[in-house]
């Protein structure tokens, strides 16, 4: 009882400081739960919801039928470690210190000093899980009451369900997170997929050993999927279903060469669906431009959990959701340093809706491989075959970068042209480099030096 009264009382005294946004404060003596599910990997606009009618995402697609589908979401990091880091603490990686990887001889880890929303909802009287794939650190920062896992996602979700219908008159925080479809692809008992029925973006290479990991990759979406639709039965047939926050993501791009560990577009603009049990919106889209920095305080908007702002360096986009064309959602800023260890490639990113620039931190080094895209059949078959072209960008302009890349997104969406050395957009181009290098002020980015120092 002592718990939940505490979290009434911050609730009502985030209301009475104006530290969460107002949408988030109404009915706040009800129970509002949360189910934040990541799959790994999952590709650009690669949900049924979004017309890729070639794979099967009923979970995903539920959760966007009964709530909103987002056009314009973006992790800030296309690496697993760094991209849940910054799910998880509403801050850049490259100030929560988890620059990459976490497990093995990578080794990174976020500093200890930074509470993580599972430990802030905890103190504000939630119960916590941890369901699959964790990878960050430290425990202090990222602290679950329970942690789980399983042979598959749908295994996962059984262990869940006890969790989620304990009569408890706390409220609950679910963090499911699945390993499909990351490589090696799972893929369990999905329905079978046939190369000819994939669609191949334009950023890969139509050739067969592409076709055949996308029909794998596609079963183990299905796969992934699965466990998502596991969880939303249990909350229907539980009574939560009414009382939930859900909000389904992906951590990164598609585990093949030009998206993952990339900041072209498909390495970084994500599938995401939000249900909001409390709000209106239902089978609706919004075109707000939203990072996985606002992840964080979106969900302690809906909680009713008083943090003040400054903690963050994103914000709740729980009203703006509300509407299909928000204002004041029209930029977003993604930040990368590191995948492997050995993958040391920074890059800083300032998106608005028609131009987007790249600045190439280690711009003199050849673009680093992860090992499993370096390995993949699609990249060997590009090697073996001697071709000039990988997709639409050649293989050369995919392993050499400029320091900057400016693209006009409305004429150029495969951003294939740069205009940064073109004397008609240097007007666009310090504007934008003007901006980013106040994002890398507000946020405490060390490599802010870069601009001067060599």
């Amino acid at each position: 009882m002592m718990r939940r009264r505490s979290f009434l009382k911050s609730a009502a005294a985030a209301s009475a400081a104006g530290l969460v946004a107002s949408s988030g404060m109404a009915q706040a003596a009800r129970k509002r739960n949360v189910v934040l599910f990541v799959t790994d990997d999952q590709g650009t606009d690669h949900a049924g919801c979004y017309g890729a009618d070639w794979l099967r995402t009923p979970g995903f697609d539920r959760v966007a039928e009964n709530g909103v589908r987002m056009n314009n979401a973006f992790c800030t990091t296309p690496s697993c470690s760094a991209s849940r880091s910054v799910i998880l603490t509403g801050m850049h990686n490259h100030a929560n210190g988890q620059y990459g990887h976490e497990h093995s001889v990578h080794h990174f880890k976020s500093f200890e000093d930074v509470k993580g929303l599972p430990v802030l909802l905890s103190e504000a009287g939630y119960r916590t899980m941890s369901a699959g794939k964790y990878h960050v650190a430290p425990e202090s920062t990222y602290r679950f009451d329970h942690r789980v896992g399983g042979k598959s996602p749908e295994e996962m979700a059984t262990k869940c369900r006890d969790f989620m219908a304990a009569d408890d008159e706390d409220p609950f925080f679910l963090y499911f997170c699945t390993s499909e479809p990351h490589r090696p692809f799972r893929r369990g008992d999905a329905t079978p997929v046939s190369p000819d029925d994939v669609e191949v973006p334009d950023y890969l290479p139509d050739i067969p050993e592409c076709r055949e990991e996308l029909a794998q990759y596609a079963m183990s979406l299905e796969r992934a999927d699965k466990g998502l639709v596991s969880i939303l039965n249990t909350l229907k047939e539980t009574g939560h279903w009414d009382d939930t926050l859900i909000i389904a993501i992906s951590d990164n791009g598609i585990a093949f060469p030009g998206a993952k560990t990339a900041m072209y577009e498909p390495g970084v603009r994500l599938p995401c669906a939000m249900r909001n049990p409390m709000g209106d919106a239902r089978n609706d889209e919004c075109n707000a431009l939203v990072t996985w920095a606002d992840i964080t305080p979106t969900i302690l908007d809906y909680a009713g959990v008083a943090v003040g702002r400054k903690q963050f360096h994103g914000r709740s986009f729980l009203g703006a959701v509300e509407e299909e064309n928000p204002s004041g959602w029209d930029e977003v800023y993604l930040s990368h340093t590191f995948h492997e260890v050995t993958m040391y490639y920074p890059v800083r990113v300032v998106r608005e809706r028609k131009y987007k620039l790249t600045w190439n931190i280690a711009h003199a080094l050849a673009f680093p491989f992860a090992s499993d895209l370096y390995a993949s059949p699609t990249w060997q078959a590009v090697l073996r075959n001697g071709s000039e072209h990988y997709g639409k960008r050649t293989v050369d302009a995919y392993l050499h970068r400029p320091k900057f890349e400016l693209y006009d997104l409305e004429n150029d969406p495969d951003e294939l042209h740069n205009l940064a050395e073109d004397s008609a957009h240097a007007k666009t181009l310090a504007r934008m480099q003007a901006k980013l290098k106040a994002f890398q002020e507000r946020t405490k980015d060390p490599w802010l030096l870069k601009w001067e120092y060599e």
